[in-house]
């Protein structure tokens, strides 16, 4: 299985790359990003690209996958909708269509808690990944998922984990008894995403308790 991997600059990319790099049915992975990974490995390629926008429809160096899994993102904390729209939809929905589209890709997206799949609620983060996750549905791919994940143990040798996680790791033991449906591994997510490349899932949105089971399976 060979795929393609963005964001693997920011935590959540960073975190699959390297669970994925450990995959012995990865057989490839192309890691697309705007800065070098920092990461070598013979499985590994990449392909830096400034601005996803740039990429033109059926780019040549997006061919020959059978997934991708589309952790890139940004938090709207600061940011005007108009900017946030263009950076989170318009760039997603962009990115989505240089892959060509078709029925043997699997298109995984990482949303995140809190979507808005009506895309009428209030809070505009939401809104605009709830119609990134709707419109990523409707293209021609084998199956588009959209994760929302929660939070998430970094993968072993992680360096890129946001700084306040090191705050709230003497709570993840508590956390995990308390509220297990709202926490995950790096690992749990990696081959929870391999699985639903692979056989599909019952449903396009996939929350923790999905993630659990997926990797269960696929284990």
């Amino acid at each position: 299985m060979k795929v393609i991997i963005t964001g693997t600059t920011g935590m959540v990319g960073e975190g699959v790359l390297l669970e994925c790099l450990n995959q012995p049915q990865i057989e490839g992975i192309l890691s697309v990003s705007r800065r070098p990974t920092g990461i070598t490995h013979p499985k590994l390629k990449e392909y830096i690209v400034a601005d996803f926008l740039s990429l033109k429809e059926n780019d040549e160096k997006l061919k020959g996958y059978d997934a991708c899994f589309f952790c890139a993102g940004v938090s709207s904390v600061g940011m005007k909708e108009d900017e946030y729209k263009r950076i989170t939809y318009d760039t997603t929905l962009h990115f989505a269509r240089a892959l060509d589209p078709n029925p043997k890709m699997s298109f995984i997206y990482v949303s995140g808690g809190g979507t808005d799949s009506s895309e009428k609620g209030r809070m505009a983060w939401a809104r605009i990944k709830g119609k990134t996750e709707n419109d990523l549905m409707k293209l021609p791919f084998k199956q588009a998922f959209g994760y929302r994940i929660g939070f998430l143990i970094p993968a072993p040798g992680q360096k890129r984990v946001l700084k306040y996680y090191k705050y709230f790791s003497w709570l993840v033991p508590i956390i995990k008894a308390i509220f297990p449906s709202i926490i995950t591994t790096m690992n749990e997510v990696a081959l929870s995403m391999i699985y639903a490349s692979e056989h599909g899932y019952k449903q396009n949105v996939i929350y923790v308790k999905d993630i659990k089971f997926m990797a269960k399976k696929k284990m």
